[in-house]
């Protein structure tokens, strides 16, 4: 699908993107737990927009599958809940936004069981 290759793109733009502002804007300005908490977000922000860019291009050399379709819209609410609160957190150090995480946690792994799922069902 061309609409999960562009997700997948915008969000590996941004996490380079964002990754180069924690390095050169953040660094001296935030606690080092908060630089690494951003960090950590950046990274799971470019694993799940490489899985998005993926399921892209699975959707469009295989058949359809719904299962393809949930874990590429898991990835990409996983990454607004799990990253997304955590560069909200690492700029503000409201920590309540920990509680949000998690949500984002759960969702990348329901998107992971779905591609294994809709891998297994290819075979």
């Amino acid at each position: 699908m061309k609409l999960f290759i562009i997700i997948g793109a915008i969000n590996a733009f941004l996490s380079v993107a964002l990754g180069a502002f924690g390095a050169h804007a953040l660094e001296g300005r935030v606690e080092p737990k908060y630089l690494d908490t951003w960090n950590t977000a950046v990274q799971y922000q470019m694993f799940h927009a490489t899985g998005i860019l993926i399921i892209g291009i699975l959707a469009g050399n295989l058949q359809a599958s719904g299962l393809l379709n949930a874990a590429g819209w898991l990835f990409l609410v996983g990454i607004i809940f799990f990253s997304g609160s955590l560069y909200i957190l690492s700029l503000t150090g409201i920590s309540v936004l920990g509680a949000i995480t998690p949500i984002g946690g759960v969702a990348f792994l329901a998107g992971w069981v779905c591609l294994v799922i809709a891998a297994v069902k290819l075979m």
